[in-house]
């Protein structure tokens, strides 16, 4: 009920607050009539004119104003309905930042570059706050300096676009200036004060230091339109790090914080005429990013220590290096009046792991301290034509229709031996057969050690698999008349590896005036498993209450998830609605859209199952599993939710006032637990309510962004507000042991000034009030938070204060 009434007063306030123009976007965009590639296929449709939601964010000019410099984050404070977390001792989580739209699985949103499916990083989430179990496209190797805006369409897509866009499509659209160099440097610095009563220490008062710089040169090529457009990146960011005081607490963790990072990047827009009626295109793309994070802490009587090699016990660096590379060609021609778009985009992610300040305790003194512990691989190529033709049907008729052939393959890559391997006192590798005598075991505690490396274990398997998929669809809008339209597609799917799929969106838009107009769209979805779902596999020792616990993810397809009764995954399927009104005055915009999303069998990873609760065969024949986990269809959700968005641009004295409040509210809940039938009467552990609250707590109920823009000669000025809802987690004490994290709003200021048309300066100040995640001092001693901080990494992250200086530049 208090939610419900957040809800009311922030929508009743904001049309007190305004009363005049729509466009669906989240920030001030140049031209109103530009052509939307997302969620249509009709050229002569534009954002205002669309019947679902689509928010086009002007990334030259969101950034400009803010300290953020990678796209998770840029869009965490510019899209309501969109989050993303830094992570913190999550292993590979820490260099991909989980995100969600609606609050839905980070794989269940399709990432499109210029309109084409964009790969999936190869990282499958296991820990966090946000999809444990699912895997994500990586928005970050993308650099925002080859951005000229994204399109974030907030509805199901699925009919249209294919696998993974039950929660929507966000697409990244290149820039393709033809003439001059625009350059960008940043610096931005944390300052830190510590909130409460000095309960947080950090190495310096000056941290996370960040230092980006962007080049984009356009050109054009040939005489006939042709263009280059092409930037060079690079980010480098230091460590921020969080502890919990020590002389306060007795934390389990002692290097809590954002990772360091290394990133750089190429990309390219090219568009080249052959003839008057063939033009070439290529978009290719690379980004390599190196990035140290901390692990949990070893203590010096730990099991996994070796005081002799490290007597005060060691924090573990996982030094991750992810290269990625996307390389997409196409021609687009005309054939008997029919625009014909015929393409191929390749994609590949390659990520590894070197372990550093870390040991493998079963060899003792003699052990390495790093370790090359692996990695995992996904490639995906995509082949397909779209046909686009416009009839004199009624008020017009557009039908759009095409193929895609779709090649995946992944691949986990084993680390060397001692990354992984439990060896015995004569130094042979552990195996079923090893005498039990001759363990190694820690003379503090009388334990066995722990093998493998410490931090994360290497991968001791090699795992290569591939599938293929084919697709055809047909795409229609047609107006009625110059007030109604109706759009209808339709889409079937096979893939090799469990069958095919059909589905079907119809929307529609019906404007009662020139200013005012409903809309609404109703559709079926799905998501097929990613090849890492199926595949992945891994044996890993996690902290649970302060507690090391060595647990085998056991993938779908071995014998011990087909021993205990786990069956193949199969695709989620979903059915979308959603409904609500444009509004349009030419100063004032205003969009409300409700939306209602139901997925079932969506795959989410279970919780950890101990060896007495596990099937007796199971435990037979698995005596070393001190506890197993499995990816399953084991949910059904349902989310309502709605999104409004209010713009508001005028003169104001001598300059102008651009006004932006949105806010979306979201509710999901879980409907259904699906066991196997050997696990059966075991729905808490299967999935406990630990877990249901991370999947909950994936959006905060409501989040409202405020921005205020006002530009006056060469002077601008820009203020923004967001506030996080409530967010509630549970420890490991129980159902009913809650941590709270209270509603939080950041302040964002900056100010600009331009020296001349070709340069320009904004400094400014991201949380200029300083403000974190509610302190969780009855948790942190115990190790019972998930990230074994003070505080998990909610709302708006874990960082604080940052200054920022911002030069612009072009020639």
């Amino acid at each position: 009920m208090k939610n419900r009434c957040i809800a009311a007063f922030f929508l009743g306030t904001a049309s007190m607050l305004y009363s005049q123009e729509v466009k669906d976007t989240v920030s001030k965009v140049s031209q109103l009539d530009e052509v939307s590639i997302t969620g249509s296929r009709n050229k002569k449709r534009t954002v205002v004119n669309t019947p679902v939601p689509i928010d086009v964010i002007d990334i030259k000019q969101v950034s400009q104003s803010t300290g953020q410099v990678e796209v998770n984050q840029l869009l965490q404070f510019s899209a309501p309905s969109f989050n993303s977390n830094k992570q913190s001792g999550s292993d590979g989580a820490d260099a991909v930042d989980p995100a969600t739209l609606r609050g839905l699985g980070p794989d269940q949103t399709l990432l499109l570059l210029n309109g084409k499916r964009y790969h999936q990083s190869s990282l499958i989430n296991l820990f966090g706050t946000k999809g444990r179990g699912n895997t994500g496209s990586d928005m970050n190797t993308i650099p925002i300096g080859a951005i000229k805006r994204i399109e974030v369409l907030r509805d199901g897509a699925s009919a249209q676009y294919g696998s993974d866009a039950i929660a929507g499509v966000i697409n990244v659209v290149l820039n393709d200036r033809n003439s001059g160099f625009e350059g960008n440097a940043f610096y931005g610095m944390n300052l830190f004060k510590s909130p409460g009563d000095n309960d947080i220490v950090s190495d310096k008062k000056v941290d996370g230091i960040t230092f980006d710089f962007s080049g984009n040169y356009g050109t054009k090529i040939g005489s006939n339109g042709g263009f280059g457009n092409f930037t060079a990146e690079f980010v480098n960011k230091d460590f921020a790090i969080r502890n919990a005081n020590p002389e306060k607490y007795d934390a389990p963790r002692q290097r809590f914080g954002d990772a360091k990072s290394q990133n750089f990047y190429f990309f390219g827009n090219i568009e080249v005429p052959l003839s008057d009626n063939l033009k070439f295109y290529s978009h290719p793309g690379f980004s390599q990013r190196n990035t140290d994070a901390y692990a949990w802490t070893r203590s010096a009587d730990a099991d996994g220590n070796v005081p002799e090699v490290y007597p005060n016990g060691f924090n573990p660096i996982q030094d991750t290096s992810i290269t990625d590379f996307t390389f997409d060609n196409g021609l687009k021609f005309k054939v008997a009046d029919w625009d014909v778009d015929f393409y191929n985009a390749f994609g590949s992610n390659r990520f590894t792991y070197q372990i550093e300040n870390t040991i493998n305790a079963t060899l003792g003194v003699n052990s390495p301290r790093s370790f090359d512990a692996g990695g995992h691989s996904l490639l995906q190529n995509t082949t397909g034509f779209n046909a686009s033709k416009e009839f004199s049907v009624l008020e017009g008729l557009n039908i759009a229709f095409g193929s895609e052939f779709r090649y995946e393959k992944f691949n986990i890559i084993k680390g060397e031996e001692a990354s992984y391997a439990m060896y015995d006192v004569n130094g042979n590798v552990v195996t079923a057969d090893t005498d039990q005598s001759l363990l190694v075991l820690n003379p503090l505690s009388g334990d066995v050690r722990p093998g493998g490396s410490q931090g994360f274990p290497g991968y001791s398997q090699e795992v290569n698999k591939s599938r293929n998929n084919f697709a055809a669809y047909i795409d229609t809008e047609l107006d009625i008349t110059k007030q109604w339209m109706i759009s209808i597609a339709g889409r079937f799917e096979n893939y090799n590896d469990f069958g095919s799929t059909i589905n079907g969106k119809f929307a529609t838009r019906y404007a009662i005036t020139p200013q005012f107009a409903f809309r609404g769209s109703v559709s079926t979805g799905f998501r097929a498993p990613s090849l890492a779902q199926k595949y992945y596999s891994l044996q890993f020792t996690n902290f649970q209450g302060g507690d090391l616990v060595t647990i085998q993810l056991a993938s779908n397809d071995s014998n011990l998830a087909k021993d205990t009764g786990i069956p193949e995954l199969k695709q989620e399927t979903s059915l979308n609605g959603s409904a609500g009104f444009t509004f349009n005055t030419g100063k004032f915009t205003a969009t409300v859209d409700g939306y209602y999303i139901k997925v079932k069998d969506r795959i989410v990873l279970t919780g950890n199952f101990s060896r007495s609760d596990l099937p007796q065969n199971v435990q037979d024949a698995y005596p070393y599993i001190d506890q197993a986990q499995f990816f399953s269809n084991a949910i059904d959700t349902r989310t309502k939710g709605v999104d409004v968005i209010l713009s508001y641009s005028d003169n104001l004295g001598s300059g102008k006032l651009t006004a932006t409040l949105a806010g979306n509210y979201n509710e999901m809940e879980i409907t259904d637990v699906h066991t196997s039938e050997r696990l059966a009467g075991k729905e808490e552990i299967y999935l406990s309510p630990r877990e249901r609250a991370f999947i909950l707590a994936s959006a905060p109920k409501t989040k409202i962004n405020l921005n205020l823009n006002y530009k006056i000669n060469k002077f601008n000025a820009n203020l923004q507000l967001v506030r996080f809802d409530k967010v509630t987690l549970i420890g490991y004490g129980g159902a009913d042991d809650y941590q709270i994290y209270n509603p939080k709003v950041t302040t964002d200021i900056s100010f600009g000034y331009e020296f001349s048309k070709s340069l320009n300066l904004t400094i400014g100040s991201k949380n200029v009030f300083n403000r974190y995640p509610t302190l969780q001092v009855n948790h942190v001693s115990d190790g019972n938070t998930e990230s074994g901080g003070i505080f998990d990494p909610v709302q708006m992250g874990f960082s604080g204060r940052q200054a920022f200086a911002r030069l612009n530049f072009k020639f």
